[in-house]
């Protein structure tokens, strides 16, 4: 594990979120909001981590722009970033309301609230916090304001180029008491005014690579290549494909799905149709069982 490049990507991430935030207006093209948002990584020093995610209201997580997206921003939004360091990740987000609504207010405080709290409870017990423990005080604090945490979205651990490294952290105490030990976790609590649920929508043009077999296509071995140098096992999306491979890019995409190389994450979408809210942040367990947020 690699201390200096977390803290440093972390370093990168708050400066990020502060402009981020002066720079999301409502009707402004979500678009222009994640160019923006990415161009700014690259210019601290780091490289996006995954495609800047843009989630408006019922969809919780995985929207990203796709190339030439006219979508306008609105609504309660969720914007969630990554920055790494030759792949030592700190990840993070916030939500923002755009329509001066009392409930999205109150459901942003709501996932802040769970996010500060499991945060405290960390910080006192260091390295004997269990996922149970922080699922539990997460669950509390958003059911307390009388809303509902999302049961199938979670935290996770991470390693270098590896987003979900193995140990989910739970929004609600779903009892398995795994600790801490050193190493980097996103704590991420998710709010809704609805169910507390989320299931896969369209696809997001969100990849991953998955399998290195290689495709008949001269075009999808030259994006394969691509990928392999520019992402690794990261996610990428199409429009930064688009933007290294103008429109051929999409029909290589297409013949790497095909193929078995990629996997592409669907949006994910609140199962009432209810709003939700996110909050997010990285901490770093080291080897002095000190605690560190990276993002903060």
């Amino acid at each position: 594990m690699d201390k200096q490049k977390i803290i440093q990507a972390g370093r990168i991430a708050k400066q990020v979120k502060e402009y981020a935030r002066t720079i999301v207006k409502k009707d402004t093209h979500l678009l222009d909001i994640a160019e923006k948002i990415e161009s700014k990584i690259i210019e601290l020093g780091g490289k996006p981590a995954f495609p800047v995610n843009l989630s408006i209201d019922n969809i919780a997580a995985h929207y990203t722009p796709f190339p030439e997206d006219k979508t306008l921003a609105h609504g309660l939004l969720k914007v969630d970033f990554g920055v790494h360091i030759d792949g030592w990740v700190a990840d993070n987000a916030f939500s923002i309301d755009l329509e001066n609504s009392e409930e999205n207010k109150k459901l942003i405080r709501a996932s802040s609230d769970a996010l500060k709290n499991a945060i405290e409870l960390i910080k006192k017990n260091k390295s004997k916090t269990t996922t149970s423990q922080i699922g539990k005080i997460i669950e509390e604090t958003i059911e307390s304001q009388k809303f509902s945490p999302i049961i199938n979205l979670s935290g996770h651990s991470m390693e270098e180029y590896d987003l979900h490294a193995g140990i989910t952290i739970p929004n609600i105490d779903d009892k398995k008491e795994i600790e801490l030990k050193k190493g980097i976790y996103a704590i991420e609590p998710f709010a809704s005014t609805g169910v507390g649920k989320v299931h896969d929508g369209k696809p997001s043009g969100i990849y991953s690579l998955v399998n290195e077999k290689t495709p008949r296509s001269q075009t999808a071995r030259e994006i394969l290549e691509f990928i392999q140098e520019e992402y690794q096992t990261l996610p990428f999306c199409s429009r930064w494909i688009v933007k290294k491979f103008n429109s051929r890019g999409l029909i290589g995409l297409r013949q790497l799905e095909e193929n078995g190389n990629l996997h592409n994450y669907p949006e994910l979408v609140e199962s009432s149709d209810a709003k939700v809210s996110q909050a997010e942040n990285t901490i770093l367990i080291d080897d002095k069982n000190e605690v560190i947020v990276t993002t903060d």
